[in-house]
């Protein structure tokens, strides 16, 4: 499968070098894709360093502009590949050039370990390590206005988490089939009720309607403690299963509303 996409993708790259060659504006480096980079970032949070890929906009090379940052965020006993194989990158390849998304840096870590927040250490090291690691070595955007943060699952678990506590790092929230940590339950609305009126994150919650029975009820508790609050999100109620094809058939609507703050980034 993976043989057969590269070299689907080998071909499509040749034809728009083709096209290209005798319209040189737009830039050729434009269509030919981005690029997925593995990163590997010491923590002293976690047992070992802090793995993931990045992914990099068509491009980042040739230019010198900085980027909005998205950090998507896998589901339990997956890793970072998760978020490949749902094709976000073959996505923002086809759409980033003709303008239907904007160019984005995308984080996906990885995971290791499944205990529970705060003995984890998985957000300190998300927090604390990677962010800055990401900032000190590549050109992003600054501001919540161009910081996303969202995850399928666990991932999500851990988006709505870090997104609430650090609402001044992260302008939009993504919950993908979203359960809350059981020990975070008691402390979400104290966590809404800090954040200032007016500067509260982008909300944006979906999952199916064949989900699990747990996941559902905290989804929807979470959804309920929003609209109790006033505090404006979107909330997806769709046809599906807590499964790989309920958030591939989805990805292309998280990726615009993710972006959609990002349309006028500033230019190089």
């Amino acid at each position: 499968m993976a043989t057969t996409r590269a070299l689907g993708r080998w071909i499509w790259w040749g034809l728009v070098a083709l096209l290209a060659a005798r319209n040189p504006s737009p830039p050729l480096c434009l269509w030919m894709g981005g690029d997925m980079v593995p990163v590997s970032i010491p923590t002293r949070h976690l047992r070992t360093s802090l793995e993931g890929r990045l992914y990099l906009p068509p491009c980042y090379a040739q230019s010198q502009r900085a980027y909005p940052l998205l950090v998507l965020l896998h589901g339990q006993n997956f890793t970072d590949a998760q978020w490949d194989r749902l094709g976000v990158d073959e996505l923002l390849d086809r759409l980033v050039p003709p303008g239907v998304l904007p160019p984005m840096v995308v984080f996906m870590p990885r995971e290791t370990s499944w205990e529970l927040p705060p003995e984890s250490g998985f957000d300190e090291a998300l927090m604390e390590d990677a962010l800055p690691w990401l900032e000190a070595r590549y050109r992003l955007l600054p501001g919540p206005r161009y910081r996303a943060i969202g995850g399928i699952s666990r991932g999500a678990a851990w988006a709505i988490r870090l997104g609430l506590l650090h609402w001044t790092t992260f302008g939009a929230i993504g919950g993908h089939s979203p359960p809350v940590f059981a020990g975070d339950g008691l402390q979400v609305g104290r966590w809404l009720d800090a954040i200032p009126p007016g500067a509260w994150p982008r909300i944006y919650l979906d999952i199916g309607d064949g989900d699990r029975e747990e996941i559902l009820l905290s989804a929807r508790e979470f959804e309920a403690l929003l609209t109790e609050k006033g505090i404006p999100h979107i909330w997806r109620f769709n046809v599906g299963r807590h499964d790989a094809l309920y958030w591939q058939r989805h990805v292309h609507e998280y990726l615009r509303w993710y972006a959609q703050p990002w349309q006028e980034a500033p230019a190089p």
